[in-house]
């Protein structure tokens, strides 16, 4: 058995922090935090990585769901780092960069996976719930549910819910620290890249859209 062999047959795992983290800073479990705990898991064991203490490691989400705050949990990837990088595509695929060995892993959640065909009454209960109709023993269920649709998905295998595929990307420069600037409309400081020159004069983004 090769290396590689070996290190995705659980032998040379990864250690990851525990999902009790990732629910202490999202504030409560949910199926969306659970998938993206599998998603940093497929990531950091694809490129044989721990966690990034620096800008080691890159994450690159392409949803703002509640899978990202688990990938800043389990990656160490943060946007106060700069080494979480944020595309509106609204799907949900991450990518992880290892800066060290230029390796690149790109995780897609399957169509074949669905939280709903895990839990078919969850998304009919939760509306209900959060229209302020449901009593206190669906709003019990509801919670229930939440958390044994969510240990679920922490049980799966992360090869059987995500493809999984090891490609070629530009890699993203380190964060640099630039120069505020005062803008001249409003007066509050803007950062350098972010400025703006309107008839002439450095203002910040919502004074240009002014």
């Amino acid at each position: 058995m090769s290396e590689n062999d070996s290190f995705k047959n659980n032998k040379n795992r990864i250690a990851l922090k525990p999902f009790s983290e990732v629910t202490e800073f999202h504030g409560h479990v949910c199926p969306g935090s659970a998938i993206g705990y599998k998603a940093s898991e497929a990531g950091l064991n694809e490129l044989k990585s721990n966690i990034s203490q620096e800008e080691e490691i890159i994450a690159i989400v392409e949803n703002d769901s509640c899978a990202v705050d688990a990938v800043q949990v389990i990656t160490g990837c943060t946007f106060g780092k700069g080494n979480l990088l944020f595309m509106d595509h609204g799907k949900q695929v991450y990518t992880f960069i290892n800066r060290t060995t230029n390796d690149v892993v790109r995780v897609s959640l399957m169509d074949s996976f669905s939280v709903d065909t895990l839990a078919p009454k969850l998304g009919k209960l939760r509306s209900k719930v959060n229209s302020g109709i449901a009593n206190e023993l669906e709003k019990a269920d509801l919670k229930e549910m939440i958390n044994e649709v969510s240990n679920e998905i922490l049980e799966i295998p992360y090869n059987e819910m995500f493809h999984i595929e090891h490609v070629k990307v530009d890699i993203p420069e380190k964060a640099r620290i630039f120069t505020s600037l005062k803008c001249s409309q409003c007066g509050e400081m803007v950062s350098e890249h972010r400025s703006r020159v309107k008839n002439g004069q450095i203002v910040c983004i919502p004074c240009f859209r002014e």
